[in-house]
């Protein structure tokens, strides 16, 4: 299990803006040393915004993390990507990562991929990563970027609604190739857990396939977070299950629901078809954990 610390206030219900000076870092405090608690391990962040800086103020003593970079868009330039990720390391207070990820395939495809791969290498090499990787979704063909450019670590959407990266073969495709999978959007941006409110205008029309598999689980008497939880930590290739959260509270959800026993379900009678995971997979950016719970 792996985490992704939010730190909009949007995200966390502006749970931020009343509190007083310090209880924000104080709630990021709480919310890391949880997670050192209940033994996560591996951290994934982001260039934009404050974050980095927050957590590498925040980081328990003596860490027992280790932290997934991304690089910033290719269109600032190869030098720029280069000078953000080794930034990266001096606001999070760490003298190395464990892992930079390119954060667009697109940027690999273009034309300046293959220097951009280069610098990421040279960082490697200098110590200053451990590892080096891509983000990608299936449309982006990973398992044929990974064999151009032999990453160390893939980082994938994968969840119930949509299977296609595990009956496409790209999850077997990259464990032949000896590379790590990190998979994220594990929670299909919470289209398992609407209550109440209408879906997304792309994703309307399959509101009868959602009914029917929320009333497979709910007669199955499986919550949707253990069970999108349990199909993804059941890959065998996924390495690394990142969940995103904005607080104590919504961590000790998710590790609750990844340490219940794992549900005998079929699958894949939970997934949509596949044109509409790939709508699941661009709508509802940004839900949070605990209002979809």
């Amino acid at each position: 299990m792996a985490v992704a610390v939010v730190h909009e206030p949007a995200r966390a219900v502006n749970a931020y803006a009343p509190l007083p000076a310090g209880a924000r870092e104080e709630a990021l405090r709480f919310l890391l040393q949880t997670a050192a608690d209940a033994g996560v391990t591996l951290v994934a962040t982001r260039p934009d915004g404050d974050g980095e800086r927050r957590l590498g103020q925040a980081w328990p003593f003596p860490s027992p993390f280790q932290v997934t970079v991304r690089t910033v868009s290719i269109t600032e330039g190869v030098d720029r990507v280069e000078a953000r990720a080794r930034r990266s390391l001096e606001r999070l207070g760490l003298p190395r990562g464990d892992t930079l990820l390119v954060s667009s395939a697109d940027d690999l495809a273009g034309a300046e991929g293959r220097a951009l791969w280069d610098r990421l290498e040279a960082l490697k090499a200098r110590g200053l990563y451990r590892r080096i990787g891509f983000r990608a979704c299936v449309e982006d063909g990973p398992a044929l970027l990974a064999r151009r450019f032999q990453p160390d670590v893939v980082e994938l959407p994968i969840n119930l609604l949509d299977q296609r990266i595990q009956h496409t073969g790209v999850l077997s495709e990259l464990a032949a190739l000896g590379v790590a999978v990190h998979a994220t959007s594990v929670f299909a941006d919470g289209l398992l857990f609407i209550s109440g409110e209408p879906l997304p205008p792309e994703m309307a029309g399959h509101a009868h396939a959602l009914s029917r598999i929320r009333r497979r689980l709910a007669e199955a008497r499986i919550d949707p977070m253990q069970a999108t939880l349990a199909y993804v930590m059941g890959l065998p290739e996924v390495s690394a299950v990142i969940a995103s959260v904005a607080s104590a509270a919504e961590l000790r959800a998710v590790v609750a629901a990844a340490n219940a026993q794992t549900p005998a379900l079929d699958w894949a009678a939970l997934q949509l078809e596949p044109a509409t995971a790939t709508a699941a997979g661009s709508s509802l950016q940004g839900r949070r954990i605990s209002s979809a719970a």
